[in-house]
């Protein structure tokens, strides 16, 4: 008998591919309209990738999640989730600033790293008014990596048990160096006034 999760992580895969083969006929139709379809687009694409997170719930579940663990430009990939994240936040009217002060490359898994960033992004244009800031700098503890904006901030901060919050503290965690693990932190301590994600991966 197929394991209950096994069958539900086909599904979702199923699902996220359905949505990818939407995104492309509505490109299409783009195309040969002239209509610009760019936002239904991109809630298309960022649907599936909310999907391809549930998927690294899944490995996590399983406990055979294995890193890309490679020496990464941070100014690469801070540019890398501006580049993706800038017609949407165009279109609803917030501009996004970098401000990645780290020059060396670090160790990470570039991909996962840059999903969970994006994601952020996509989070704090829900609640920003005017302005979501990147940036990447390091201190004591070693690389941090945040998403700040200008919103009302937290009322209260989401659950730990929540499955974005669950994937990405286990997805940092995961990230070890010198036997200590990375962490994720939510507060109200952004520099712009509203709520602030940060990602600490150690030193």
């Amino acid at each position: 008998m197929s394991d209950p999760l096994d069958v539900l992580a086909s599904g979702v895969h199923d699902a996220k591919n359905q949505l990818f083969f939407a995104e492309t006929l509505l490109a299409a139709r783009e195309t040969a309209t002239g209509l610009d379809l760019g936002e239904a687009r991109y809630a298309i694409e960022a649907a599936a990738l909310r999907l391809s997170r549930t998927l690294t719930a899944y490995r996590l579940m399983r406990q055979d999640a294995q890193l890309a663990i490679v020496p990464c430009i941070l100014d690469d990939l801070c540019a890398e989730v501006a580049l993706a994240q800038a017609k949407h936040l165009r279109a609803i009217g917030l501009e996004l600033t970098v401000d990645c002060q780290v020059t060396d490359p670090w160790p990470l898994d570039r991909d996962l790293i840059a999903d969970m960033l994006n994601n952020a992004v996509q989070n704090a244009a829900r609640f920003a008014r005017r302005q979501i800031r990147l940036s990447a700098l390091t201190d004591d503890s070693g690389l941090v990596l945040q998403v700040e904006d200008d919103g009302p901030g937290f009322a209260t901060l989401p659950p730990a048990s929540s499955t974005g919050l669950l994937v990405a503290g286990r997805l940092a965690a995961l990230h070890i160096r010198h036997e200590l693990s990375g962490q994720l932190h939510l507060d109200n301590d952004s520099r712009l006034g509203g709520a602030r994600f940060a990602l600490h991966l150690p030193r």
